[in-house]
């Protein structure tokens, strides 16, 4: 079953998107977000690696094309740099399932609007439901509408479509076609609301296997596709004829001939299969319409092409190969028509996996067909095409000396979506199961020529990202990836050149190098005849295929002894772990590990390997010739990845849990004998480790995870006393971290594996913030008296598009003030030494202060975090005469920006008793560009009882506009109001509720209004 079936993940339902509710971290803590760094994210560059299922043209615009894919998101052509650009990178762990997309429809009339129906599995593995995206400009921001069901977009039958279609005549009205017998649903308000068309009776009955076992395939394909007759209906008006195609092999066609007010099924239409595609010819009157005896997109073994003729009520057979030929062996699917040329259709092989795909073409409205290729001889062909796959060299699959009558590279597989661009005849774009190629000759087939076909590919990364390590020395990563098995990139940049060989794995699963010989490499992989193992001592620059020992069906996972002397393998399908001290020739059982465990080696010590299946941690201590179960409690079941700290022996770092169960990450410092869980960490899914920070000697530690209540990427520079978060809301990659490594030896890098994104690099802009996305700004008064009786008055304020600076100054009355920076006194704030004086910037401080942190509010924390002066002992010594006066300047780059209306007043005496009263609702810019941005509004409770039914208000008074929000329900335009969802209406005192906002600009940078409302006085 091909990956993108199997990776799958189960987390509680939620709708937020990138928004989250602040932290409660009690009385010796303020109530934000971890701190946050800018970071630069880019692909390794693969382009492609993944089925694109769909490809749409906007019949207007030339050049707005849109492709949407299983389980990597939507993407927007852009012409001016010939590549894609991702368009749902914002889609978050909660709702990951947004990442697949069933179907897309972008609007001709308004070529702003584009309309995207999102989710990933219709059975239990996404706990989801659909929703309904909408974007108003052409996808740089959306809304979404939930559905009342699930929507499959990494189901059977994907490739069906499209399953959205927008009124031509009168675009504010929208169908969608869904699975699992839900019937066709309607919207007539820009997709901003949705209703089941009642008077369409007929959800589909066809599922490819209704006993699956494993509930895949057992799925009602449903409503498959909907069109138009533009020529029913004129501009503001319904459209009176619609077309829809069912997943029903005897029922399959309807039509309405009122505006979709009643339905009928089109008398005489043929049976006995599925119709894939229905493609409307408005100029001439005919629906065409692809059949195949499947669902597709891997199977296919049969099928017909139709031609209806809407005056006549006609059929017509019009296959390039009929059905009852027996020179039939494949389904027909991605029909698309010239729409300059609508008598210029062509179809294709749905699948046809040997020796190639087929493509037929007709210049006369089916009569007659050519083909892409011609048999000859057997086995030879001619060809009315070539190939260039210079830019994706890997295409090739590793095949580098094909055996007649195949070739390499092929045309490809699952081509569902075949377009002939609506602007420009010449142009052809299909998608494959792993690329989208294209030609700009097409024409040049009607004349006798060839037709120049080239991948189109470039910023599309769609790989499922299994495993990737980044060894010391040599290429800075290697990949381990589904569908396509990997990579050695040794230049980030480009495209690699080859997958790995020898074995050539469709789906590599794990990979490890040792770590004191990191030349010794290892990978195990799935093979078309079970699993295997490869490996290399020259970096994989070539690689030779291990013995399997019994039993083995697919890769597993594997780890390598630090000098590369043992293997220890854990394949799937067997019922052993195994070693190996020859390289992969021969094997031995390990008798005390169940089958299954997950397995690493200790970085320094070869000797020592470490292993980990339901909840118990095992130690070899005899390079992997036996295991000895060393924790039996304590570690969740459900835990799956842990890793070996390089340069550390016995260090070792767990990640795992569920939220209905143990979670969270723990440290080992001696072996695996004992694990400590960190307090700082609420949930952790990987770890891993990289160049340590300048001046530090412990490895940076990456994880993802949930820290003070916020998902993302964390890093840290002190071995987890305290986090900051590197990725943000806008690129958030859905279901991602399964595979997650640092960079040895370039500090702040990390490798970010998705299932659906490809593999991501991501580097520090160094610019760190208070919270997960925003710095807060606000204007303070204080006062401080000590027992010299000396006193201070400092003020702060922050207003910068570009950047955020802070400056401060006291002046004393004291006849002995001098001028000091205090630069020896720092705070010890759970591990981490900040500056005496830092501000919300520097991530130390109350959320609505930008003022400097007293020594007696220093000292005031429970040991041991107190005041450390000069390197001296912790010291609550009070501020006397000689220090009163500072004046200081922080400052730092960033984009965000933000207003309060809240104010701080504080008097501290030299015994740390203190009094705050304080407002409490900030409106912070998260993140903006061209004509839109991202903001908040944090409402903090500083007193004593609960806010219970908050409501705030806020005015744009530069014309600016909100399109979405989240975590919150938004009311009226200009003012807008807010009210609390029934999970975050009550805010106890300490608490932090935060709510999202996405919009359009007004005129010149985004604004930042002030919130008004009750918990704001």
């Amino acid at each position: 079953m091909n990956i993108r079936v199997l990776l799958k993940r189960s987390v509680q339902t939620s709708l937020a998107m990138g928004a989250f509710m602040g932290a409660l971290w009690g009385s010796i803590a303020p109530s934000w977000a971890a701190p946050s760094e800018n970071y630069t994210w880019k692909n390794v560059r693969i382009d492609g690696g993944g089925f694109v299922p769909g490809i749409i043209f906007n019949q207007k615009e030339a050049d707005l094309i849109y492709a949407r894919t299983d389980i990597g998101g939507a993407y927007r052509w852009n012409s001016a740099t010939s590549s894609w650009i991702p368009l749902l990178d914002w889609v978050g762990w909660d709702n990951w399932g947004w990442n697949g997309v069933m179907s897309l429809a972008t609007d001709a009339a308004d070529p702003n609007r584009v309309y995207a129906a999102v989710g990933m599995y219709t059975n239990t593995w996404d706990p989801n439901n659909g929703a309904i995206l909408r974007s108003t400009d052409r996808g740089n921001t959306w809304q979404a509408t939930p559905l009342p069901f699930k929507v499959g977009g990494n189901m059977p039958g994907r490739g069906m479509g499209e399953r959205l279609a927008i009124d031509p005549n009168r675009n504010s009205i929208i169908y969608y076609g869904a699975e699992g017998g839900n019937g066709l649903w309607r919207s007539t308000d820009y997709g901003a609301t949705w209703a089941k068309v009642s008077s369409f009776t007929n959800g589909g009955n066809y599922a490819q296997d209704p006993n699956d076992p494993n509930d895949y395939l057992n799925k009602i394909q449903g409503v498959v596709w909907v069109t138009f007759d533009p020529a029913s209906g004129s501009a503001g008006n319904t459209s009176q004829v619609i077309y829809v195609g069912v997943a029903d092999t005897q029922n399959a066609i309807y039509r309405s001939t009122d505006g979709g007010t009643t339905w009928s099924r089109l008398a005489g239409q043929p049976t006995g299969f599925l119709p894939h595609k229905g493609v409307y010819d408005a100029v001439n009157g005919v629906l065409y319409i692809a059949y195949s005896d499947t669902g597709g997109p891997y199977d296919g073994a049969k099928g017909d092409v139709w031609k209806f003729t809407a005056s006549s009520g006609t059929w017509t057979n019009i296959s390039p190969i009929p059905s009852s030929s027996s020179d039939l062996y494949f389904g027909y699917s991605g029909l698309t028509i010239d729409r300059k040329n609508p008598n210029t259709l062509m179809v294709a092989s749905q699948i046809a996996w040997w020796p190639d795909a087929v493509f037929f073409r007709s210049t006369n409205g089916g009569a007659s067909w050519t083909r892409i290729w011609d048999w000859t001889s057997y086995p030879s062909r001619s060809f009315r095409y070539t190939m260039d796959i210079t830019e994706v060299p890997w295409l090739n699959f590793g095949n580098s000396n094909p055996v007649a009558p195949e070739v390499s590279p092929k045309l490809g597989w699952m081509n569902e979506s075949v377009e002939i661009d609506p602007h420009n005849s010449n142009r052809l774009m299909y998608g494959t199961g792993a690329t989208i190629y294209a030609t700009e000759n097409l024409t040049s087939w009607d004349s006798g020529g060839q037709i120049l076909l080239k991948p189109m590919v470039k910023g599309l990364e769609e790989t499922a990202v299994l495993d990737v390590v980044s060894p010391p020395v040599g290429a800075p990563v290697y990949s381990a990836l589904g569908d396509i098995g990997g990579f050695r990139h040794d230049d980030l940049t480009k495209v690699p050149t080859s997958m790995y060989t020898t074995p050539n794995f469709s789906s590599t699963t794990s990979i490890d190098f040792a770590e004191l010989q990191p030349a010794t490499m290892v990978r195990v992989g799935n093979l078309d005849s079970g699993g295997g193992i490869g490996v290399t001592t020259n970096a994989g620059g070539s690689w030779w295929q291990g013995q399997n020992p019994p039993g083995v069906t697919s890769g597993g996972n594997v780890a390598l002894a630090a000098d590369g002397g043992a293997i220890v393998w854990a394949p799937g399908g067997s019922t052993n772990v195994y070693l190996s001290t020859t390289f992969g020739s021969t094997w031995t059982a390990i008798s005390a590990l169940p089958a299954g465990a997950v397995i690493e080696a200790d970085r320094v010590n070869p000797n020592k390997f470490y292993a980990l299946a339901n909840g118990t941690f095992y130690v070899s201590t005899n390079k992997g010739a036996s295991f000895s179960a060393t924790v039996t409690a304590g570690i969740p079941a459900a835990a799956r990845k842990f890793k070996a700290v390089y340069g550390r022996e016995g260090d070792i770092w767990l990640a795992g849990g569920s939220s209905t169960t143990t979670y969270g990450l723990w440290r080992s410092t001696n072996s695996g004998a004992s694990f400590t869980k960190l307090a700082s960490v609420q949930e952790a899914d990987n770890v891993t480790f990289g160049k340590a920070a300048t001046g530090a000697t412990y490895p940076a530690i990456y994880i993802i995870g949930k820290v003070d209540n916020v998902r993302g990427v964390f890093r840290s520079t002190n071995e987890g006393a305290s986090w900051v978060r590197i990725n943000d809301d806008q690129r958030q990659y859905g279901n991602f971290g399964e595979a997650i490594s640092g960079d040895p030896r370039i500090y702040g890098r990390l490798y970010l594996g998705t299932n659906g994104r490809g593999l991501l690099y991501g580097d520090s802009a160094g610019v760190v913030s208070s919270s997960s996305s925003s710095a807060v700004s606000s204007s303070v008064s204080s006062s401080i008296a000590s027992s010299s009786s000396s006193s201070a008055v400092s003020s702060s304020s922050i207003t910068s598009s570009s950047s955020i600076a802070s400056s401060s100054s006291i002046a004393s009355s004291s006849s002995s003030s001098v001028t000091s920076s205090l630069s020896g006194e720092r705070c010890n704030w759970y591990g981490t030494r900040y500056p005496l004086c830092v501000t919300t910037q520097s991530g130390w401080g109350w959320e609505n202060s930008q003022s400097c942190i007293s020594r007696s509010t220093c000292a005031a924390q429970p040991a041991p975090f107190g005041i450390e002066g000069s390197g001296s002992s912790a010291s609550s010594t009070p501020l006397s005469s000689s220090s009163s006066v500072v004046s200081s300047v922080v400052s730092s780059s960033s984009s965000i920006r933000s207003s309060s209306s809240s104010s701080l007043s504080s008097s501290v005496a030299s015994s740390s008793s203190s009094s705050l009263v304080s407002g409490a609702c900030t409106y912070v810019i998260t993140n903006e560009w061209n004509n839109g941005f991202t903001a908040a509004i944090r409402i903090h409770n500083n007193g004593n009882s609960a806010i219970n039914s908050w409501s705030v208000n806020w005015n744009y008074s530069d014309g600016s506009r909100i399109t979405s929000s989240w975590n919150a329900t938004l009311s009226g335009t200009n003012p807008y109001s807010a009210t609390g969802l029934s999970w975050n209406a009550s805010i106890q005192p300490g608490q932090t509720v935060e709510f999202g906002l996405q919009g359009t600009k007004g005129t010149g940078s985004a604004s930042t209004p002030v919130v008004t409302g009750t918990p704001c006085q």
